[in-house]
């Protein structure tokens, strides 16, 4: 039987899944138990610029009471702080700390792994393939990874 367009889409999301569920097991056992997919795609915007609640929820496409949430839960575990602004003492921009930027590098490490991992699996000329494969329909443009939208959805429980 051949297969559908919304079985490709499942495809794709089942393997975005599956990397994403085994590096955040993996982040787990590597002792950064709480961070969740949500909390890199916010750490990496904040890293990338988004220095206020209403950028952050701009970039993440949810509103600024999911940010604000994200936000506190990043700065309770370490992962996120506040900063003075010499320039303006009302102003309390976000910052990633070295945490954060340990659990980002170790995010990075452990999809090196995965990747090699599936190479290993269906071998490596088959996985450049795929890749090469996907970078074709996808197109150039970088991915923005932060600013996911629809899966920074979960995030936003204002709508609940």
């Amino acid at each position: 039987m051949a297969r559908t367009g919304a079985d490709l889409a499942l495809l794709l999301l089942g393997g975005f899944r599956h990397l994403a569920d085994a590096a955040t097991a993996e982040l787990s056992r590597r002792g950064f138990e709480d961070v969740r997919p949500a909390h890199d795609f916010a750490m990496r915007a904040i890293a990338a610029g988004a220095d206020s609640a209403s950028e952050l929820a701009r970039r993440l496409s949810v509103s600024k009471q999911a940010v604000a949430k994200t936000v506190a839960s990043l700065e309770e575990r370490g992962y996120v702080t506040r900063v003075d602004d010499p320039a303006d003492a009302r102003r309390r921009p976000l910052r990633v700390t070295d945490r954060g930027f340990e659990a980002m590098r170790e995010g990075e490490a452990i999809f090196n792994d995965l990747r090699e991992r599936w190479a290993r699996q269906i071998g490596e000329a088959e996985l450049t393939r795929l890749e090469a494969s996907l970078a074709a329909l996808v197109g150039t443009a970088p991915v923005r990874l932060d600013a996911p939208g629809w899966s920074a959805q979960d995030l936003d429980t204002s709508s609940r």
